[in-house]
Formats: structure tokens, sequence, C-alpha cells
């Protein structure tokens, strides 16, 4: 994959899709910044990297929080001199699908990691990649991207806007050396589906069944795909979103 002793940095990493794609940086001799709120399974994800061998750091931040995103980078370029490469990650689900009975409280915290989030992360990275001259950024959308999910309204709307958020900033940056993709993912088995689906096995087998590939996907194989967006094998690619859904969109 070509990442030998680059550096990327992945937000959200403290557990699924981003723990995941992580290690699979680890794997591939890149030095790697994970970065979430939750301090001791961000020490775990590192912990799992040192122990296989792959050199890493956790940084403690809030995405919704500029100051805590201008920190993280600078962390970054600090102790390992570049930014290479960013996932950016971090997300949350809605709580009520009901558009009527939905807060403005709930709104704001769904846009704000959704959506505030990757662009607040964007703007620093971007900064540094402009310095060096290169650089590649995936961002986490979803199916729900792509296609409508009418139980996740607020979701929906959210990982809409990532998709046009990345699109708009691949063409501002396309003639710099900065590529950004997106990738999106249908159901994955993480903490996150596990919530979604209340742990049930009955909304488990129904959202299972609207895969045709007949099962979930697993976080290794998102992270096979933002590997691939970040390296120079996806040299040509910005601007675009990669489906890892199993055929969720494709019906």
């Amino acid at each position: 994959m070509m990442l030998k002793d680059k550096v990327a940095l992945v937000t959200g990493g403290t557990s699924g899709i981003g723990r995941a794609t992580a290690i699979a940086y680890a794997q591939q001799q890149a030095k790697v910044v994970v970065v979430g709120r939750r301090m001791d399974e961000g020490e775990e994800t590192v912990r799992l990297i040192k122990e296989a061998g792959g050199e890493a750091i956790y940084v403690q931040a809030d995405v919704t929080k500029e100051v805590d995103v201008e920190a993280m980078v600078d962390k970054a370029v600090g102790v390992f001199g570049r930014l290479d490469i960013a996932f950016n990650n971090a997300g949350t689900v809605g709580e009520n699908p009901s558009l009527t009975e939905q807060t403005e409280a709930e709104y704001d915290r769904i846009m704000n990691v959704n959506v505030k989030g990757v662009w607040l992360s964007m703007k620093y990275e971007i900064a540094q990649m402009l310095k060096q001259g290169s650089g590649a950024i995936v961002n986490t959308s979803s199916g729900a991207g792509v296609v409508a999910v009418p139980s996740q309204l607020l979701y929906t709307a959210s990982k809409h806007a990532v998709v046009g958020l990345t699109k708009a900033a691949a063409l501002q940056y396309a003639k710099a050396g900065i590529r950004i993709n997106v990738v999106a993912p249908a159901a994955i088995e993480t903490d996150m589906f596990e919530a979604a689906t209340g742990g049930q096995d009955e909304a488990k087998a129904y959202v299972t069944g609207l895969h045709p590939i007949g099962r979930i996907g697993t976080p290794l194989e998102v992270a096979n795909v933002v590997l691939f967006l970040s390296s120079d094998l996806a040299s040509f690619v910005t601007g675009e979103t990669l489906m890892v859904d199993g055929g969720y969109v494709a019906q």
C-alpha cells in the first residue's frame, strides 16, 4: 500500500471502523495519530498498535470544538513532523425517528459531530497538507449519505452533507495535490450497530436482510477500502464516494 513512514490521523479511532483502520494503517507501516474523546478506548487502540510493532500516539479531542481540532493536527505534526493522511471518521447516530418530535438540541448534536466535525478537521488538515504540497483525506459518510433512511432523518441529512462537503473540497484542492474522498458503509458490526438495533436479534435480522450480500460488514472490510483511498494506488481518485455496503444502495 506504500504507506511506510506516512503519518495518518484517525478521528473516532477509539472503536469500530476507526480502530480497525488505525490498526490497518500501522500494519502498513504508517505512523498513526489516534483521536477520540474516550481516553481509555483511545489508549487501548494505541496499545494494540504498539503490541503489533507499530508506532502510534493518542490525542484526546472533540471534533466539534475548533480548539481541539487545531490542537490534534498540531500534535500530529509536532510528534511526527508532517500529516500525510487523515481519516475523518468520528460520527454519531440519531435517537428519535419522528421529525415532529425531534429537538433543536438533537439536531445540533448530530450536525455538529457529523458535519461540523468533518469541516473543522479538513480545515486544519488541509492547511497542513498545503504546506507539504500533498495529502489524502477520507471522510466517513454512509449508505444514508446516498439514499434516504426515513427512520434516521437527521443522520441521513448529515451524511448527505458529508458527501457534498467532500466533493466541493476535492474540487477546490485538486490541483494542490490533495485528494479527498468518501467511504460510505452500510450496516457494519460495531457498537453503533448494536445501539441502532437495540441489540435485538429481530432488528439485526431485518437490517441484515436489507443487504443483498446476505450479511452485514466488518470494520476491517471498511478499513481496507480506506487504505486504498489513502494510498498512491488511488492517485487518480478524488471527489468520489466509494460504497462499502454489500449491494444495499444498488438495489
